[in-house]
């Protein structure tokens, strides 16, 4: 199993946080990108969530799920291939076959129960499944978030040093798109994605939004001439721009921007966004 330090308990984590040598994963560095791109979503995420990897279901928990499922679930964050099916993948029914096929997937108002040392513990969620890629036009894995049943009562926001943002996602990758507005939402920020930058225009005349964050590299015209066009019309929207190679095409830009070079980990995109959150608001 992947050791765990706990001197990172309470930081951003990322697959390279942990030893994965032992696991049936292997060396990080031979991962295919979208399966370490989901690993890094998955441990960071809030909620309960598994990452299961290959048909022979290897297995990637966070420390939420961990905290839910009590000690029989083994060591954070897993890759192992379990002997019996935790309760989450055995009652999400259909929902995972879709995920497998390539389509993502809700299994509404799941009761689940997990054994643990002090009797029983009932826990009901919605089951959302993710496919993710495999990095060779198949699917790989899936991904799989124990969230709040939609009907449930809405809760008090609890109090946070970060504010909420409104997000316009530009990614022609479908499956990183939804991959990062769902762990978007997941942190309490609102998020939309779109793969062509024709929709996000159209889009950003119904909604407002508070940032923009844009692949550089996109169909029909780039990021760059995208956020151009968009701070045109509205001035106050903030850019954060992702990249694959480098900042070659961000250089002596007229308008202030972010930007994360891919592959980026997680905790750069937070703090990218906890940085965009304390901008004040351009004078109108």
């Amino acid at each position: 199993m992947p050791e765990f330090d706990p001197a990172s308990a309470h930081s951003p984590r990322s697959v390279s946080s942990y030893d994965w040598t032992g696991s049936g994963l292997g060396e990080p560095g031979r991962w295919p990108v979208p399966l370490r791109v989901a690993a890094d979503l998955l441990l960071n995420t809030p909620l309960p969530g598994l990452l299961v990897w290959g048909r022979e279901t290897v297995l990637v928990f966070n420390e939420a799920y961990a905290a839910l499922a009590g000690p029989g679930c083994g060591r954070v964050p897993g890759g192992s291939v379990p002997s019996v099916l935790p309760p989450p993948l055995s009652s999400a029914g259909p929902a995972l076959q879709q995920a497998w096929s390539g389509e993502p997937g809700v299994a509404p108002g799941v009761e689940l129960s997990f054994r643990r040392a002090d009797g029983p513990l009932a826990h009901r969620c919605d089951l959302r499944l993710t496919p993710v890629a495999d990095g060779a036009g198949g699917i790989g894995g899936v991904f799989l978030l124990l969230a709040p049943p939609a009907a449930a009562p809405a809760q008090p926001a609890a109090e946070t040093d970060d504010a909420s943002l409104r997000i316009l996602v530009v990614e022609d990758n479908l499956d990183s798109q939804y991959l990062v507005c769902e762990m978007l939402k997941a942190f309490g920020h609102e998020a939309d994605g779109v793969g062509h930058p024709d929709e996000a225009l159209a889009l950003l005349e119904q909604r407002r939004y508070q940032v923009l964050f844009s692949d550089v590299s996109l169909p029909g015209m780039s990021g760059v001439d995208l956020a151009r066009q968009a701070l045109g019309s509205h001035p106050g929207l903030k850019v954060i721009f992702a990249s694959g190679y480098g900042d070659t095409l961000l250089r002596h830009l007229e308008f202030p921007y972010l930007s994360l070079q891919k592959p980026y980990e997680l905790d750069q995109l937070q703090d990218a966004l906890a940085k965009v959150a304390r901008q004040p608001a351009p004078a109108r």
